[in-house]
C-alpha cells in the first residue's frame, strides 16, 4: 500500500501548538516552584531496584500531565496523526504519514533537583524525516524551535518587554581541540568497556568539558554557545523534536549510521561537519 501522503503543518496548527504549550509551561511552572512531596515521583525502574545496574528513572506528576495536555490537544487539532509519547506510548494510525514525539519533561532528574536544564520536547516527523521541533523552557521563558528551516529562540527582551525572536547558528567550530562537549552524564556510555573508554578519550580531546543540561545542551549547541553534543542510550521521544532545531541552525545531528538519530540510540550533534566526523572517528561507528 502506497503511504498516504503528509500535508506541511499550517499557520493554523503551528499557532496552536504554541497555545498548548504555554499550557504545558503553567504545569511545569507550578510544579517546579511547588512542594516536592507534592511532584508524586516515583521511579520507573523500581522493578529492577534489586538487580545490578539499576538506575534511577523517575517519573513525576508534572510529566503525566504534561503529556496529557499535548497528547490529547494535538490529538484534536490533527486527528489522523500519529502520537508518541514517554508516558503513555503510541496513540492514533499505525500509517499516519506524520507522527509527533512527545518528552513533557526532558530532564526530570534535573526538575526534580530544582536545575533549569530541562525542557518540554515536541517534535515532528513526517514522510521519515525530522521536519520540526520544539524545546520549551519555561523557567527561562525560552522556547526553541524549528519550522520550514528555520530555528530561531523566543525569550523575554533584556529590558523587560515584549517577546524577543533571535535566529540561531551553531558555531564554525572544526577542530576536537577547540570544542566545547556537552553530555548529560557519561554513564550514558557505560560505566566500563569498549564504549565508556572512547567516550573519555573525546573527552580528552576536546577544549572543554561539560556534564549536565539534558535537552538544553542541544540547544545552547544550535545557538553557538556549545560545539559539540554527545550523547547513548536514547530513546525517540529524547531527540526527534532537537534533530530539526539543530540541522536548521546549521549543524549537524546524526546516529551512527550517519542518517538522522530518529530511534535514538547513540548520536552526535555538532556545529560542522568536520567536528562530528572526528567526533565518530575517536568514538567508532560500531
Amino acid at each position: 500500500m502506497t503511504p498516504r501522503p503528509s500535508r506541511p503543518l499550517g499557520p493554523d496548527q503551528i499557532e496552536r501548538l504554541d497555545e498548548l504549550l504555554a499550557a504545558s509551561g503553567r504545569i511545569a511552572r507550578r510544579h517546579f516552584h511547588g512542594d516536592l512531596a507534592a511532584l508524586g515521583a516515583a521511579d520507573k525502574n523500581i522493578a529492577a531496584a534489586g538487580e545490578g545496574g539499576h538506575r534511577y528513572d523517575p517519573v513525576t506528576e508534572a510529566d503525566r500531565a504534561i503529556e496529557e495536555l499535548l497528547r490529547a490537544g494535538i490529538t484534536a487539532m490533527s486527528p489522523g496523526d500519529r502520537v508518541v509519547g514517554e508516558e503513555n506510548g503510541s496513540t492514533g494510525p499505525a500509517d499516519a504519514p506524520r507522527t509527533w514525539y512527545l518528552d513533557p519533561i526532558d530532564g526530570t532528574k534535573a526538575f526534580l533537583t530544582g536545575m533549569a536544564g530541562w525542557g518540554t520536547l515536541v517534535g515532528v516527523v513526517e514522510d521519515g524525516r525530522a521536519v520540526a521541533g520544539w524545546m520549551d523552557q519555561p523557567i527561562l521563558g525560552e522556547t526553541f524551535s524549528a519550522v520550514g528551516g528555520r530555528a530561531v529562540v523566543r525569550r523575554p527582551a533584556a529590558d523587560g518587554g515584549s517577546v524577543q525572536i533571535t535566529d540561531l547558528r551553531t558555531s564554525d567550530c572544526a577542530e576536537l581541540s577547540e570544542a566545547i562537549l556537552y553530555t548529560t552524564h557519561p554513564s550514558m556510555f557505560g560505566d566500563s568497556g569498549s564504549s565508556r573508554d572512547r567516550y573519555d578519550e573525546l573527552g580528552r580531546r576536546v577544549r572543554l568539558q561539560r556534564f549536565g543540561g539534558d535537552c538544553y545542551a542541544y540547544c545552547m549547541l544550535a545557538a553557538g554557545r556549545v560545539d559539540l553534543v554527545v550523547e547513548s542510550d536514547l530513546n525517540s521521544y529524547d531527540i526527534v523534536a532537537l534533530v530539526p532545531i539543530i540541522e536548521a541552525a546549521g549543524g549537524v545531528i546524526t546516529g551512527p549510521d550517519g542518517r538522522q538519530p530518529l530511534e535514538g540510540g547513540t548520536v552526535v550533534a555538532a556545529a560542522t561537519p568536520e567536528l562530528a566526523e572526528q567526533a565518530w572517528e575517536v568514538l567508532g561507528r560500531d
